[in-house]
């Protein structure tokens, strides 16, 4: 990870605005459009929801990443909760473990360039985002 690496804690509604913010300024910095640092932050309020909604507490890490060429933002949300049971099932739209409307995981994967979940249950998941300058 780089310089910029920022981590925010999620424990409380309070700690996805804060998230939201660090990560809006961050793809601002980067140079990404107002539109992307929108879908930036929704699919950063997703993860954060998740990790209070299904594990009461993790952490969201922000950092710009490089390859080749390629430059971006790199979101990992990370928690220590329940896991994901059926990864592949969590990510079908429509798909809810808690009868909401299964936006979540499809949802940050449509808004983000690459998206990687890995997740043991009992001991928690990483969902690692990726959205590249264009």
């Amino acid at each position: 990870m780089g310089d910029d690496e920022k981590s925010v804690p999620i424990r409380a509604d309070a700690d996805i605005v804060i998230a939201r913010q660090e990560g809006r300024a961050l793809a601002a910095q980067l140079g990404f459009s107002s539109s992307a640092q929108i879908f930036i932050a929704t699919a950063i309020s997703e993860a954060a929801r998740n990790i209070i909604q299904y594990a009461g507490s993790g952490e969201i890490v922000l950092d710009h990443i490089a390859d080749g060429d390629h430059s971006g933002i790199v979101i990992i949300a990370r928690d220590q909760g329940p896991g994901i049971k059926d990864v592949q099932r969590a990510l079908e739209d429509g798909y809810s473990s808690s009868g909401g409307l299964g936006l979540g995981l499809p949802g940050i994967k449509r808004l983000m360039s690459e998206m990687h979940v890995k997740s043991t249950p009992g001991k928690g998941t990483t969902v690692i985002m990726k959205k590249w300058l264009d």
